[in-house]
């Protein structure tokens, strides 16, 4: 309802020139109903009503109620720029506002400037000691960036004062778990479970634990009661009324695209649905106000299990889909590197995968790779640099080969793409939709590289380089490069999916692996210049998904 169809609709409706109080009055009836945009429009009302009428006959403590209320029906609306103007508003003219200090707060959490928060949120505590939530905000705030210790004796104070409170609990699991104290953490998770029975989350937290100490029984049991107690994780926009609604599909025993940046600060609803290989899913109950499915299963090798049945599921959901289980299929290392075959311009390194259990001879492999002077090795389904072993020579190979093979492995002919310079250079780009976004640059002095094990925080020629990169990969990449890039993009054929590759020796683009699984994150504190371009692939992620979901097919 707008503004003047709200003055004339009221009853006893008075002029814009009068009492800002009645205003703010029928506003916060409007906002204790749940009628936002008509408390919007009441605020408005009350704050023109006070601007008409002469200096001083209007309450400074009233104006600045209405900016600081009309700042919370922002929130709402998800208007969060405009809200934090209303609460410096109301600021202004009365600093006593524990509560506009608060949401201010809240706004620059939301906004991904947590730092800026705590800020906002000590001025609240300076004026409010005992706020409670300016105190568990600020937990979130000080969680947020990575300052732990302080966010614990927050949260141990807090549950000092509150200690049948699930929440805290939970809350103190999580810093537990990156203090790296495990047992405490599992403690937490556990005692918010027992003072919440109906804590899903909690089962989730200790599911994921317990696999990555290699306890994969208790951690399906973990991971199954949390299902059964709900199904879906849910998290909420930062808006209402959300924009649309996500089905998001994972499997918590593989592969999956890491989404905690990517479906933060969202304008729509999530629903996260795990899918367990045994179990069935009724896809009219999970498609109900559902716009569109987003399969996050995304490594064959270690969730080729569940893949046909997340398929099953998302032809069944009827709903606009990203990275369809069927694509997701076609992605394994050695698939990939057919897949890409011929392109133009791009150079694909072969691949050979050994089966478990089945014998492989240095002959067959020489054979493989007859140009390969080294090989590398590693176990399907493995990222990064754990487990991955550059070969040199026959002995080094022959002693390779004749350790017994648990898993089976990818053998991978090795290609040099050491620069001029003596460095090696491994580039990200990130597939969205039909955009080809810059991600990162790493250099490092030897073959293995990975952002985090280089030196790029220390030196500060690296650092421009990639800045150089993030800014205009054109600079680099030529045409004849991005038309290879394009070309790769429409034969993988996922809506959204990372390439990591080089320039080798010819000036030629090298290939190293091409997934749905690769890492997009915000985390960026060592290396600000990132964040541009982070941000641009959020936004690009968030429009393809509002496309899909206003297509409706």
């Amino acid at each position: 309802m707008t503004a003047s169809a709200l003055a004339a609709s009221s009853p006893g409706a008075e002029p814009a020139g009068s009492s800002a109080a009645r205003w703010l009055r029928i506003g916060q009836e409007h906002y204790a109903a749940g009628r936002n945009d008509d408390a919007f429009a009441a605020f408005q009302l009350g704050l023109v009503a006070a601007e008409a009428q002469p200096a001083g006959s209007t309450a400074v403590e009233t104006i600045s109620e209405l900016h600081s209320r009309l700042g919370n029906a922002r929130m709402v609306r998800g208007d969060l720029e405009l809200a934090a103007a209303s609460y410096k508003a109301a600021l202004r003219l009365v600093p006593t506002l524990t509560s506009c200090w608060c949401n201010l707060g809240n706004i620059h959490v939301q906004t991904g400037k947590p730092q800026e928060a705590i800020a906002y949120y000590l001025e609240a505590l300076k004026l409010s000691p005992r706020h409670w939530p300016a105190r568990t905000n600020l937990v979130q705030a000080l969680t947020a960036t990575k300052q732990y210790i302080i966010a614990k004796a927050l949260l141990l104070e807090l549950l000092g004062e509150q200690p049948q409170d699930a929440a805290l609990r939970h809350q103190l699991g999580k810093v537990h778990y990156e203090l790296a104290e495990v047992p405490a953490a599992i403690a937490c998770f556990e005692q918010a479970i027992a003072l919440n029975p109906r804590d899903s989350d909690s089962w989730y937290w200790i599911g994921g634990i317990k696999q990555d100490l290699g306890d994969n029984e208790a951690a399906q049991a973990a991971y199954a009661r949390a299902a059964q107690i709900q199904p879906l994780i849910r998290r909420p926009a930062i808006k209402s009324p959300a924009d649309f609604r996500v089905l998001a599909l994972y499997a918590p025993f593989g592969g999956n695209t890491p989404t905690e940046y990517l479906f933060k600060h969202a304008a729509y609803d999530t629903d996260t649905l795990a899918l367990f290989e045994n179990n069935s899913y009724d896809a009219d109950t999970f498609k109900q106000g559902v716009q569109v499915v987003v399969n996050l299963i995304s490594d064959v090798d270690q969730a080729g299990a569940v893949l046909p049945l997340a398929a099953d599921l998302v032809s069944r959901l009827g709903r606009p889909t990203v990275n369809d289980p069927r694509k997701i299929q076609r992605t394994t290392r050695d698939a990939v590197a057919e897949l890409l075959t011929g392109i133009q311009g791009c150079r694909i390194p072969k691949i050979l995968r050994q089966q478990a259990g089945t014998e492989l001879s240095v002959v067959s492999l020489h054979a493989a790779f007859p140009r390969a002077a080294s090989i590398l090795a590693r176990p399907v389904g493995t990222h990064g640099g754990d487990d991955f072993d550059k070969i040199d020579g026959t002995d080094e190979l022959a002693a390779y080969l004749a350790k017994p093979a648990d898993t089976d492995r990818y053998f991978i002919e090795y290609a040099d793409y050491r620069s001029a310079d003596g460095f090696f250079r491994k580039y990200r780009f990130i597939f969205v939709d039909d955009q080809v976004l810059p991600y990162h640059l790493a250099i490092a002095d030897d073959w293995k590289v990975h952002h985090v094990n280089t030196d790029m925080a220390n030196q500060v020629w690296m650092q421009q380089e990639e800045a150089a990169f993030l800014n205009d990969p054109a600079l680099l990449f030529n045409a004849g490069h991005y038309q290879a890039l394009r070309a790769i993009q429409q034969r993988i054929g996922l809506e959204y999916f990372g390439i990591d590759c080089a320039l080798d020796t010819d000036g030629d683009l090298l290939v190293f692996e091409v997934n749905a699984s690769m890492l997009v994150h915000d985390d960026n504190g060592e290396f600000p210049y990132k964040d541009p371009a982070v941000r641009c692939i959020k936004a690009a992620f968030d429009a393809m998904l509002a496309k899909l979901a206003a297509s409706g097919v």
